[in-house]
């Protein structure tokens, strides 16, 4: 057998094809699927619709390489220019999403063009891709100049048993209920991750000082940020150092999110036979 064969023949298998299904999937007999995998060779010119049946690269086809794998991607990826490789990235995820949404093969207009086509669109509609399953969920936004994706693989113990302190959740909340511990985290998160003395967060918030590291006390306990003290010539002085962007930010744009009215889902999934906190 030949190695274009072999190929074939696995790939087939793994999605459930018989020698007839592919064949009519590709206008050819069932007699010249089994000639190929007994040793012939397909023509060139069937190469392309044979992968794109099996959901290959022309190179597996040919064993130059399997899969897509994550260190291939990531190889990749290191090459590129830090702008290209997000947007690379973000098209990974929008394959994600529709992989998981189509569950035999996403329909053919479902492309990097099409990507592009929402994602450039100004008119002010808010695009979303909401998919959830029993397994977990994949949520992103195209937004004009907008975008973000977030996947979830359903923990084994539910997500409920990961969420299960409820207290400690509505203390989080509570900051980001506050107006003025809002515009203290909107402030801090619009400079450079340095410490800020007191002061200078209560002239460019307009709260007292005292308040400010009233409000800090709250900030800081929910690990927002931490305090530190400051010896100076005036004695001491306390000066707080933000952390968590990498969790706030996130935050920020889902509830942004919640707030939206006018918006399309450009993909929409809830096949889960369970409650999402079971």
């Amino acid at each position: 057998m030949s190695v274009i064969g072999k190929q074939i023949k696995k790939y087939r298998v793994a999605k459930g094809l018989t020698q007839e299904q592919l064949g009519n999937l590709l206008g050819v007999t069932t007699q010249a699927v089994s000639k190929w995998e007994r040793g012939g060779t397909p023509d060139a010119e069937l190469l392309p619709s044979i992968s794109q049946a099996l959901c290959v690269s022309i190179d597996t086809l040919f064993g130059l390489k399997d899969d897509i794998t994550s260190a291939v991607i990531a190889r990749r990826m290191s090459q590129m220019p830090e702008e290209e490789a997000y947007h690379f990235a973000f098209n990974l995820c929008f394959a994600i999403s529709s992989g998981i949404m189509y569950e035999s093969k996403p329909p053919e207009d479902f492309s990097d063009d099409y990507l592009d086509r929402l994602s450039s669109d100004d008119s002010g509609v808010d695009w979303f891709a909401k998919i959830m399953t029993d397994n977990g969920m994949a949520l992103s936004r195209l937004s004009h100049d907008f975008h973000y994706f977030f996947l979830m693989k359903e923990p084994e113990s539910g997500l409920k048993a990961r969420l299960s302190d409820m207290e400690k959740l509505r203390k989080v909340f509570e900051v980001f209920a506050d107006k003025k511990m809002l515009s203290i985290i909107f402030y801090m998160y619009s400079r450079l991750n340095t410490p800020v003395a007191t002061s200078l967060i209560s002239k460019n918030t307009g709260i007292s000082e005292k308040e400010v590291d009233s409000l800090m006390e709250g900030i800081c306990e929910n690990n927002l940020a931490t305090k530190s003290i400051i010896e100076t010539t005036n004695g001491e002085i306390f000066a707080y150092m933000f952390n968590q962007e990498s969790s706030v930010i996130p935050l920020l744009c889902y509830a942004d999110e919640l707030t939206r009215t006018k918006f399309f889902d450009y993909m929409w999934s809830f096949r889960r036979t369970k409650p999402l906190l079971e």
